[in-house]
């Protein structure tokens, strides 16, 4: 899959510290917003941010004849690192992309200055398993991690019976009514905001549908380490939660307990979305973690 073309672009001066974000599954880069991207490029980071492979403007894969893994997802990471000249970055993860910090932390610790995870789940801790339980009404085990919030499960199992959207504008709605459950309760949710950033998700993208060879990537393989894995990481961590997390809450206090030294940082109001409100505070957390 050495192939598949990664679209990234950078931001600041090549001398500044450099900050690699790295967003979750099924989801373009932009989803870093420009403002917050804007930040830490003010605040003397170089930036990279990128689309995943199936998404936005990286190339799409015909998935039944050249299958592929989450672990070749994390090495789409490293190939990134390379095309902008970096031996070595500050990693910023968010959700699946901060299991793939985790994992690199651990796998190659020479190429991570320092990692920060937001609204994630703990390498090897079974969140797909977590959620196949929810959505499916079966009970967590004694354990497991906490399962995602009612409205969550509720909107994703109607999800499942929903026809495929008709043409953009349904395509549109859907996204946003996702956002929405996403961003969660605790802040004021900026429609506006949703429609023009869903609006260039569905524009940028060459296949709006090949984002789901993710979830086939998520079956593919056992990739994660296990989870005593998290002991291994070396590289200074900040772990980042909102307080109204809809899909992994309490999951960022699991990480931070299993990572030596790792800080935990709740972030009032914040969901599993990175909305306007929180722009200023995270970005001052993250440029004080990537200080050197």
């Amino acid at each position: 899959m050495q192939n598949v073309s990664i679209w990234s672009e950078g931001f600041g001066a090549e001398a500044d510290v450099p900050v690699l974000l790295i967003m979750g599954s099924m989801s373009q880069g932009i989803l870093w917003p420009d403002e917050f991207v804007g930040r830490l490029a003010a605040g003397g980071r170089r930036v990279v941010r990128y689309d995943h492979r199936d998404t936005g403007m990286s190339d799409t894969v015909d998935f039944a004849t050249a299958p592929y893994t989450w672990n070749d997802i994390k090495n789409d990471v490293y190939r990134v690192l390379e095309a902008h000249g970096l031996d070595s970055a500050h990693l910023v993860g968010h959700s699946a992309g901060g299991l793939l910090g985790q994992l690199i932390a651990v796998e190659a610790p020479e190429r991570v200055r320092s990692l920060t995870v937001i609204a994630s789940s703990p390498l090897g801790g079974g969140e797909g398993q977590v959620l196949v339980r929810a959505l499916t009404g079966r009970p967590q085990p004694e354990g497991a991690l906490p399962g995602p919030g009612p409205e969550f499960v509720e909107f994703f199992r109607s999800l499942v019976c929903a026809p495929p959207a008709r043409d953009r504008r349904a395509a549109i709605e859907g996204m946003i009514a996702e956002q929405r459950v996403l961003h969660g309760t605790g802040l004021p949710f900026d429609e506006d905001a949703a429609r023009r950033l869903q609006e260039r998700v569905y524009e940028r993208a060459r296949d709006l549908s090949a984002a789901a060879n993710h979830r086939l990537a998520a079956g593919a393989g056992p990739d994660f380490e296990p989870v005593d894995a998290l002991h291994r990481v070396r590289a200074p961590t900040l772990v980042v939660e909102g307080t109204h997390e809809p899909v992994k809450p309490g999951h960022g206090a699991v990480i931070a307990g299993r990572v030596p030294g790792a800080r935990l940082m709740r972030v009032a109001g914040m969901g599993h979305t990175l909305p306007s409100q929180i722009h200023q505070e995270l970005a001052e957390a993250i440029l004080a973690h990537t200080a050197e």
